[in-house]
């Protein structure tokens, strides 16, 4: 919504403070603005010059050399190029030291304007600057007597004298404000509504327009007769006519105020209903009674299949839904949105008809959407309008129309009213709006404060009487919201929430969940979105054997595509996917993970709810291996919280993964998940051609043993014994169970366990490898003796000796 300082004026002339506390307050007090534009930005010295004498360049064939009359006591000489200026022409003229916006679009418009100069163009001074009307920031929209090039020139309906103030003159001594409104307040999308605003912002008194009584001695019914047949639809029409229409021009005062909130000048007619639209909220129409048949309007709906000329000559379809304005043969307008082109208002018009009406404004919401047409009038009528606001519309139309000498207004208003909106009565809660604010604000703070927005308050009732034009207020909390914007948020004092509720937080789930991405992330993972739908090829791709239970899939009845016409029951092939268009984009190195569901039937086909099983998948290629993927793993078990000993269980039965790269991840007797490197077929199915390793965690089962109690243990006293082990050992013999061994042997005092070398080679004979370990032995009470650790140490040896393991020569 624009709103012309200037025009909010005219209701609070009281009103003086400057833009910026302007924008600031409106804002406060719950009027957002977007933006402001200063329409004299950058326009200084400017003043109204005469043209006294005009001779011709001698040395340029298209300058012309003006003694310009600026009020001043000699005249100053100015040189122009612009073909439009005579003498005698009253234009405006920048002084030397002066401002101008720009120009022409060729022109230079830099943020700070152009400063005039004296000068010389041809070897002649120039002390000065005629104006265009670009020049003066503006353009030929706002102001359409201005010519398209050249000099502005003042006619003589400006009423100047040299040296006044052109910019002044011109009416751009003012500044343009955006507020951005909310669709439930309706009463704001007008110029009175913004001024109601603007006065109880800055306690200052409202003047509305005065509407003084128009029309002659006849009578409106003998010329126009109007019938409702759908009151549903139209709870209020009124009409009036004027007769001897004369178009012309509009006032220079009506076409700035239009042009200032972006409406084009067209004539009286035409800027009058739109500035009563803008002015009042209340949209207009005008028709020329010559074209309205049987001198009759009849309020309908349309019929099935009908087909509408609008005016901007459009065809438009409608059907049963769309109100329409009739005559007493056809359809003259569509109601709310636009009249017909066969009623259009034409230079040969004697005799106007002045619709101002009150519709349904869901019906001219989806009517206007269903015929793909959206005006200025449909923005506002959709948001419901107050059925009141139509005949003072009506009246300040006609009111306008007669001060302007544009035509005699007949006596008398058609009214068809079938439903008139009563107003709200609220209670003056005191008590109740202070507990909601945190306030302890008088009854009489709170009365001032909403009896400024012309709320009556009823002492003996202790009630408020609300106006209709307010649809916004309908209960205690409304009013609440009202005395906190003009109390001021920024007065309400910190106080802490009351009440019984509970306090949120993020479930031990979430918590489980949320510290996965994290760990998953910090080892460089990036966080993949894989669709629940698949295609039944998918098994195959994956090795799936023909009697796999994962291929028990839920079908979805109204798939997308073959392509996602089940739900999975396995979570690789999501990711697989993108570690192939990763691959195939050249990118060297991939680390992907998702969380997310896999649907596992209960029975098929289904008769329950299938079980949604959260998981999380891992996938990686490029500078990684087997190793790498199981150290991500281990770092999320730690910060999570395993208390019970994760063992990685070689394993054969995943037909998608490596046959001797591949394990279960067990907790005790639960299985948490998987680990292993791809197969190569499949990983050749999905067009890769790395080594991709890839895991999955089952995170019911992750959370359920998962712990995030911490204890604190202080700093060692007590030095640290270490011992190496370096054994030869069978190849089929994995580390984790020689690791195993050393733990339960080592018992409390062994404080770590790390592998530090693997050797196989010609030292070691076939069949064997040499396996380190380094041992670090700590006890928390005393200094343990080299005996008590080689004791540990021999035992240990004892049990591994068992497993046929040795010590290394």
């Amino acid at each position: 919504m624009n709103t012309p300082i200037s025009w909010i004026k005219a209701y609070v002339p009281d009103m003086d403070v400057s833009i910026s506390q302007y924008v600031d307050d409106m804002t406060l007090s719950g009027s957002h603005v977007e933006s402001y534009v200063e329409l004299d930005k950058n326009l200084e010295k400017i003043v109204v010059g005469q043209i006294d004498k005009i001779e011709r360049h001698p040395d340029a064939d298209k300058l012309i050399i003006c003694q310009v009359n600026v009020g001043e006591a000699e005249d100053i000489q100015i040189v122009t190029g612009a073909p439009n200026v005579k003498e005698g022409d009253l234009v405006p003229v920048v002084l030397v030291g002066g401002r101008v916006a720009g120009g022409h679009d060729k022109s230079p418009n830099p943020e700070n304007g152009i400063k005039i100069k004296k000068g010389k163009l041809r070897g002649v001074e120039s002390f000065g600057m005629m104006c265009s009307i670009e020049e003066l920031g503006s353009n030929t929209d706002m102001y359409p007597d201005a010519p398209e090039f050249g000099i502005f020139i003042f006619g003589e309906d400006y009423q100047v004298k040299p040296g006044d103030d052109a910019v002044e003159a011109l009416g751009l001594h003012d500044q343009v404000v955006e507020f951005e409104i909310t669709s439930n307040r309706v009463d704001c999308f007008s110029m009175i509504g913004m001024a109601r605003e603007a006065a109880a912002t800055f306690d200052k008194p409202f003047y509305p327009p005065v509407i003084t009584e128009t029309g002659n001695d006849e009578d409106v019914n003998d010329y126009i007769s109007v019938e409702v047949k759908d009151p549903d639809l139209c709870p209020r029409y009124t009409a009036r006519v004027v007769n001897n229409i004369k178009l012309a021009p509009s006032p220079k005062w009506m076409q700035r105020r239009l042009a200032a909130v972006g409406i084009r000048p067209i004539n009286n007619i035409v800027d009058v209903t739109n500035y009563v639209m803008i002015e009042y909220g209340q949209p207009m129409h005008a028709y020329d009674l010559s074209t309205i048949a049987g001198n009759k309007i009849i309020v309908r709906r349309a019929n099935d299949g009908d087909v509408f000329t609008t005016l901007d000559g459009q065809e438009r379809k409608v059907d049963s839904s769309v109100l329409m304005i009739c005559d007493g043969e056809k359809e003259v307008g569509l109601a709310g949105i636009m009249g017909g082109e066969n009623s259009m208002v034409t230079d040969e018009m004697d005799t106007l008809l002045l619709e101002s009406a009150n519709f349904d404004g869901t019906n001219i919401r989806l009517s206007s959407k269903k015929i793909g047409l959206r005006t200025d009038a449909s923005g506002i009528f959709e948001k419901g309008l107050d059925p009141h606001n139509a005949i003072d519309a009506m009246n300040r139309a006609c009111q306008l129309i007669e001060e302007m000498g544009a035509g005699e207004v007949v006596g008398g208003v058609i009214d068809v009213c079938s439903e008139m909106k009563e107003p709200v009565k609220l209670p003056l809660e005191v008590e109740k709006i202070n507990a909601l604010l945190g306030t302890d604000l008088s009854k009489e703070e709170m009365l001032g404060y909403l009896t400024k927005l012309e709320l009556v308050y009823d002492e003996a009732t202790n009630m408020l009487t609300i106006p209709t034009f307010r649809q916004d207020l309908g209960c205690m909390a409304d009013l609440a919201e009202e005395v906190a914007r003009f109390f001021g948020y920024d007065n309400i004092p910190v106080s802490l929430p009351r009440g019984e509720a509970t306090v949120g937080k993020i479930s031990f789930k979430g918590r489980v969940e949320s510290l996965a991405r994290d760990i998953a992330e910090e080892n460089g993972f990036c966080g993949s979105m894989c669709y629940s739908f698949e295609s039944p090829k998918v098994f195959d791709k994956l090795l799936l054997p023909k009697d796999s239970k994962l291929r028990d899939a839920i079908v979805i009845s109204n798939p997308l595509g073959e392509d996602y016409s089940i739900m999975r029951t396995i979570s690789l092939n999501g990711i697989l996917n993108s570690l192939s268009t990763n691959y195939n984009r050249r990118n060297k190195e991939v680390r992907l993970y998702e969380l997310g569901n896999v649907y596992l039937p209960k029975s098929l086909p289904l008769t329950e709810l299938p079980e949604e099983r959260m998981c999380l998948t891992l996938g990686m290629y490029g500078k990684c291996d087997f190793f790498t993927l199981k150290g991500v793993l281990e770092d999320m078990f730690e910060h999570i919280g395993i208390e019970k000993e994760v063992e990685y269980v070689p394993e054969k039965g995943y037909p998608f993964l490596h046959p001797g790269r591949q394990a279960k991840i067990m907790i005790g007797e639960d299985q948490l998940g998987w680990i292993g490197q791809a197969h190569p077929e499949v990983a050749d199915n999905y067009n890769i051609k790395a080594e991709v390793y890839l895991a999955v965690i089952d995170m019911p089962v992750l959370t359920e043993h998962a712990s995030f109690d911490r204890k604190y243990e202080g700093i060692a006293k007590f030095p640290a014994v270490h011992r190496d082990l370096s054994m030869v050992v069978e190849k089929g013999i994995f580390v984790g169970q020689i690791e195993k061994v050393l733990k339960k042997c080592g018992g409390a005092i062994l404080e770590d366990v790390t592998l530090f070398d693997v050797y196989e080679g010609d030292q070691i004979k076939e069949g064997y490898k040499s396996v380190a370990y380094a041992l670090t032995f700590r006890a928390k009470d005393r200094t343990l003796a080299d005996t008590e650790v080689n004791e540990i140490v021999e035992k240990m040896m004892k049990e591994l000796g068992k497993m046929g393991i040795e010590l290394r020569a």
